[in-house]
């Protein structure tokens, strides 16, 4: 389809509207995204409504201030309109999902002539289910009661939190519709373990057979899926519909034209999506905790039916699946280089290429078909409870018992289909690496130690996500776009190419910025008496910090471990009382808001902070001058997936450091600093305590890739 007269017509005025709506001056960054974006979907030809052009996405790198959002809405909502497709924007962040629902498509409405329609999507466990609630509420009144099944899906041998009255709390508001049922407008965090024994999965849902499906948070939330323009969904829920098969959840890929923001978090994305464990020991316990449910059911199942007869089987399969695993435990136990770090209590082992030791490999086979055989008969039977929804039909079950367990068994279907993807990728053959075009999966197991109990747990991983994303989406969605401020390392969209699998026929481009760096923010890199990998660094660090941040009144600083950010902090915090804040004091939101209300107050404030503080957090203005980075931010070395493919780039003939380490640090390090200047006015410095940056030949590199801030060097 071509760009039609009419359409750029529709981006241009619309683009005007908005401008004038809001008196807002045009950037050229945000003008030059508009009309890439507009011009690639244009460039998709169909026939009969489906892709007839090879497949290819578009990727836009478009720093902070460029307006990506607007750009991409602007352009892409005429587009997917006239084509009849429906518009899918996924974030990686519910912050970023939920300000694009609550905030940027109604301000667009609100400026803009353009007529759409959307809708927020998350995934059913981002929401309450009203039976489990029931239940939970249902089981504390009853103590110990014939019909608590649902005691036994988390229950992992804890006191569970969340009290009779944070339940009654939930029901209330969702009852007089305060709340909506999704976890995330809750008013406080709800803990993981609290927030399990109330949602479910689409294993243990009944649909319509609920006698809460007229009232089911989750089913209202997706009612207008169907009759959208746009659909504002999250990069794990893409990838979840796509593991289904698509088209699940969301629109089918092929009548899809997807936008991915913050889209640099898609390969690490998929990759956990794709990844399997199996704790050895947790899973026995679950299989006692199956043992326990089967012996709750049996007086509800007529003697002789189809469905005790199934009983039996789950209850032989469970028993060959626990003799398996204590074989499977013993041998690692036993026949691994095991060496414990002491810190952490735990030792991890990763398996060369792949390539598991004999011994285990084929207690591996046994396990896939003990585990296959045992998933087998738990659908079997979880097909038979959901029979007894069924009024049309006689059936050996009654509906109530059909309601009362077909959650459970759903629960417990869910996790034997997870344990036997470990398994089955234990088992797939491993070519040898020289002829693979693709590395071989990642294997290895971790041993933990904790005071009264130990544990192995074994993990598969793909180590890039290329073939995966290919297959399942670039392939087959109508189009993609791709964009973040971060997509490039070094320089070069090589990296970002070779762990998404972008179609070879891909529009790249790299959106000036409307910043004026130099004249906004220095980057100075103090001389250093310590490199970082040297023994003294922590302390020159606890020497060197308060001289660094002194005289400035809101700093953040960055750290690559959680105990060095301890150790720095607990040496200056006595010396520097009220001062000091780290994001593990408290929730992320509450520590910025402490930090806000301390410059407010006129007071400095210091934030030290790892990773998702050098990512994810806005502070403009006042609120942060100075980022100080103590360290290079390469990433851990004993990462195994990380190891697999530095492994099968060195016997490719590759450098692995150059390759990968470095260009992965670039774009860590560009996210970094990249909280110094959030709005045009925003000014401050930025300092680099690793004199790597200035003493190695790739720290020019790194050092070239960054914004061009006016460079202070000390020699």
């Amino acid at each position: 389809m071509a760009l039609t007269e009419d359409i750029k017509q529709q981006i241009q005025q619309g683009y005007r509207d908005v401008l004038a709506g809001k008196d807002v001056r045009a950037r050229y960054g945000q003008r030059l995204m508009i009309a890439e974006i507009a011009k690639y979907m244009g460039e998709i030809t169909e026939n009969d409504g489906q892709r007839t052009s090879p497949p290819a996405a578009c990727v836009v790198e478009a720093g902070t201030g460029t307006g990506k959002t607007l750009a991409y809405l602007i352009a892409a909502i005429p587009v997917a309109r006239a084509l009849g497709k429906t518009l899918v924007i996924s974030t990686a962040t519910v912050a970023l999902q939920d300000q694009i629902v609550l905030k940027d498509l109604p301000d667009l409405k609100k400026h803009s002539k353009m007529n759409f329609t959307w809708t927020l999507a998350k995934g059913r466990g981002r929401y309450l289910c009203m039976s489990r609630l029931e239940s939970r509420l249902h089981d504390e009144g009853n103590g110990d009661s014939d019909t608590m099944p649902l005691f036994l899906l988390d229950n992992h041998g804890t006191e569970e939190p969340g009290t009779r009255a944070f339940f009654e709390e939930m029901l209330a508001s969702y009852g007089s519709r305060k709340w909506d049922g999704d976890r995330d407008h809750w008013p406080e965090q709800i803990p993981d373990d609290v927030w399990r024994q109330v949602t479910t999965d689409h294993r243990q849902c009944t649909n319509r057979h609920c006698s809460y499906f007229d009232s089911c948070a989750f089913f209202d939330a997706r009612k207008d899926l169907d009759e959208v323009d746009i659909v504002v969904a999250n990069h794990d829920l893409v990838l979840a519909d796509l593991a289904l098969g698509g088209g699940a959840i969301l629109p089918e890929p092929e009548n899809a034209l997807f936008i991915f923001d913050e889209a640099h978090h898609l390969p690490d994305k998929a990759l956990n999506h794709f990844a399997a464990s199996v704790p050895l020991n947790s899973t026995r316990q679950w299989l006692k905790q199956l043992s326990q449910a089967l012996a709750k059911m049996q007086p509800y199942l007529p003697p002789a039916t189809q469905a005790a007869k199934t009983l039996d089987r789950i209850s032989t399969a469970s028993r060959d699946v626990d003799l398996v695993l204590a074989r499977v435990y013993e041998e690692a136990e036993h026949n691994t280089g095991w060496e414990f770090n002491e810190e952490r209590r735990s030792a991890q082992w990763r398996y060369p290429e792949g390539e598991l030791p004999e011994g285990l490999a084929e207690l591996a086979a046994e396990s896939r078909i003990a585990t296959a055989n045992l998933a087998r008969h738990l659908g079997a039977l979880a097909d038979e409870l959901q029979g007894a929804f069924d009024e049309r039909k006689q059936h050996e079950i009654d509906r109530d018992t059909a309601e009362a367990w077909y959650p459970v068994i759903g629960a417990f279907h869910s996790r034997a289909e997870d344990q036997l993807r470990l398994w089955t990728a234990w088992t797939e053959k491993v070519e040898p690496s020289g002829a693979n075009k693709s590395p071989p999966p990642a294997r290895w197991s971790v041993r933990q130690r904790w005071d009264h109990a130990e544990d192995i747990t074994l993990f598969s991983s793909p180590v890039l996500a290329d073939n995966l994303l290919y297959s399942r989406l670039w392939s087959r969605a109508y189009g993609a776009v791709l964009t973040s401020a971060t997509l490039t390392a070094l320089g070069r969209f090589d990296r970002l190419q070779e762990r998404a699998g972008l179609p070879q026929a891909s529009r790249l481009l790299v959106v000036p910025s409307s910043f004026r760096y130099a004249e906004m923010a220095t980057v100075e890199v103090p001389a250093m008496a310590c490199m970082p990998t040297d023994d003294g660094f922590a302390d020159e660090l606890i020497k060197r910090l308060p001289g660094v941040w002194a005289g400035e009144t809101a700093t953040l600083v960055l750290f690559t471990s959680r105990r060095q950010m301890h150790q720095v902090r607990d040496a200056l915090a006595p010396d520097h009382p009220d001062l000091i804040i780290t994001q593990d004091d408290m929730s992320r939101g509450e520590v910025l808001r402490q930090h806000r209300n301390r410059v407010d107050e006129g007071r400095a404030s210091v934030l030290f902070g790892v990773a998702s503080f050098a990512e994810g957090i806005d502070l403009p203005g006042k609120y942060l001058h100075h980022v100080v980075i103590t360290r290079l931010p390469f990433s851990v070395p004993d990462d195994p997936i990380e190891a697999s493919l530095a492994e099968w780039v060195s016997q490719r003939g590759g450098n692995p450091f150059m390759e990968i380490t470095v260009p992965d640090a670039s774009i860590k390090l560009v996210q970094a600093v990249g909280r110094l200047l959030r709005t045009e006015e925003d000014t401050g410095r930025v300092t680099i305590l690793d004199r790597r940056i200035v003493a190695r030949r790739y720290g020019q590199l790194l050092l070239d890739a960054l914004p061009p801030f006016r460079r202070i060097i000390e020699r």
